[in-house]
């Protein structure tokens, strides 16, 4: 026989999250002192978040390739054609810009930026819980937003990349749909997009308010508007076919789940633990009361679906893709907790700075010993060859162009593009026929048109060595000798003929 439901599991049941309800607006344009007061604090935890980025000159590979790339688009490179990566251009044109106005020797103003981004994305949060649920569910969210933020690998969580300028697009679009402004929504979910193909899944809860807006077939017009316009520009400011093949029909065989598919499982389960453990705080409330009270966040709950959906799109499940899921989780954290005891909010902030304070500590003493590798690589490139010269370093690690301040000898920037390589792949989809469709002439013709004057081979006995990619070996078997090996890495230099 079934228990009788307990008194405060029937409460739970009987409550009702409130639905939007009128902005608090001040009288004859004076401030408003809520956001007065809030403002300073959320700054000053973006920045107490932020710190661990401002340790190291990069954090991952990504950013190692971003600045690459900017480099070269600021020597007259051509994004799609001449520079390439799958991905859209709008974080590459942020490095370009921050690069052209602070110059190229450091990532300080992106990092900035980055610090920027998650208030921004706060600030949204704030905005739209606040509405929705009053002053204290939107310091609630903004909080806790900032202190999840940084609940991943440090590599993952404090790199200025493709995800962190994808956030305050994503709120936007849910901030502007929320408001019903239809055409700047889509122009966020745009933007969304034109940072990581995965942004545009936003557009899926969008569409989801658009419906319960009541006026679909007014209103949509408008959305799809300010959703092709910003893509529509964007393709025509590249080449349109490059900018479909690079960043939506060229990708097949990276995002295959076939090989290493243990190791990429791993990798996924390890992450969403690790993100469950940031979000300590906000799981156990989201559980009690939104399984089971009758809720109007069901557009919360579709952004936080599409966006698990955008995660395991590709099926690499690397860290960083993670971050696309700490905005809903800290709405649905704030709408779960502003309908329980005000010292369920306490507890579940102070949950939250507690596990934050780990990850800060992890960020702030977590030693780089691939990027301290990169960096000797790059000091010997830097040592033998002159400022013209152009290299080639063969391998995953291509912030070594950036550290050596040398110009790479292809467009193709890591071994990864060149064999399907990249996200950790180790099985039998790795070698030249897997890498991207057409460019192994493309590299090829690059090699025998602008020799490299020195080749270093990073790959370490991975898949990708030289003796497993017959095109490689026979390059380095005629024109090359090695010299010096440093680190496992051995390095080539020209024979001259």
């Amino acid at each position: 026989m079934l228990a009788a439901p307990s008194a405060s599991l029937r409460s739970v049941r009987n409550l009702r999250v409130p639905g939007p309800r009128k902005e608090y607006v001040p009288d004859g344009g004076t401030r408003d002192p809520y956001w007065t007061r809030l403002l300073p604090l959320l700054a000053a935890l973006a920045c107490v978040t932020r710190l661990p980025s401002f340790r190291w000159p990069l954090w991952n590979p990504d950013e190692g390739y971003l600045a690459v790339q900017a480099r070269m688009l600021a020597h007259g490179g051509e994004l799609y054609e001449t520079v390439v990566d799958r991905k859209p251009p709008l974080v590459p044109w942020l490095y370009a810009g921050a690069f052209a106005l602070c110059g190229d020797a450091s990532l300080l103003p992106l990092k900035i930026l980055a610090v920027a981004a998650q208030l921004l994305t706060a600030v949204l949060l704030v905005s739209l819980a606040r509405r929705r649920w009053g002053d204290e569910a939107g310091r609630t969210a903004g909080v806790l937003h900032l202190l999840i933020s940084i609940g991943l690998n440090p590599e993952d969580a404090q790199a200025a990349t493709f995800e962190i300028f994808m956030l305050p697009c994503t709120a936007a679009a849910m901030w502007c749909a929320d408001r019903r402004r239809w055409g700047a929504a889509g122009a966020a979910v745009a933007c969304a997009f034109l940072a990581k193909q995965t942004g545009g899944a936003v557009l899926l809860p969008v569409v989801w308010l658009l419906w319960r807006a009541g006026a679909p077939r007014r209103d949509a017009p408008r959305l799809a508007a300010g959703l092709c316009g910003p893509v529509l520009a964007a393709a025509l400011l590249t080449t349109p076919s490059g900018f479909l093949f690079w960043t939506v029909t060229g990708s097949g065989a990276y995002a295959s789940f076939t090989g290493s598919e243990l190791h990429v499982l791993g990798r996924g389960l390890v992450n969403a633990a690790i993100l469950a453990v940031a979000c300590a705080g906000i799981i156990p409330p989201v559980v009690r009361v939104l399984r089971v009270a009758r809720t109007g966040v069901g557009e919360l709950w579709l952004w936080l679906a599409s966006s698990v959906a955008a995660v395991l799109l590709g099926f690499h499940f690397f860290g960083h893709y993670y971050l696309q899921l700490m905005p809903p989780l800290a709405l649905l954290g704030a709408a779960a907790l502003q309908i329980l005891p005000r010292e369920r909010t306490v507890r579940a902030i102070v949950a939250s700075g507690g596990v934050c304070a780990v990850f800060l500590a992890w960020g702030l003493l977590v030693p780089r010993p691939e990027l301290a590798h990169a960096a000797r690589l790059a000091e010997t490139v830097r040592a033998h060859t002159a400022p013209q010269d152009r290299v080639l370093f063969w391998g995953m690690h291509p912030e070594a162009y950036w550290l050596a301040d040398r110009a790479p000898a292809s467009r193709y920037l890591t071994a990864g593009l060149l064999t399907n390589y990249s996200g950790g792949r180790n099985g039998p989809q790795v070698g030249e026929k897997y890498g991207v469709a057409g460019a192994w002439p493309v590299f090829r013709e690059e090699l025998r048109a602008r020799p490299p004057v020195m080749v270093v081979d990073d790959s370490r006995g991975k898949p990708f060595a030289p003796e497993r990619v017959p095109s490689l070996r026979r390059v380095l078997a005629v024109g090359y000798e090695p010299v010096m090996w440093v680190e496992g890495a051995v390095v080539y230099v020209r024979v001259e003929e």
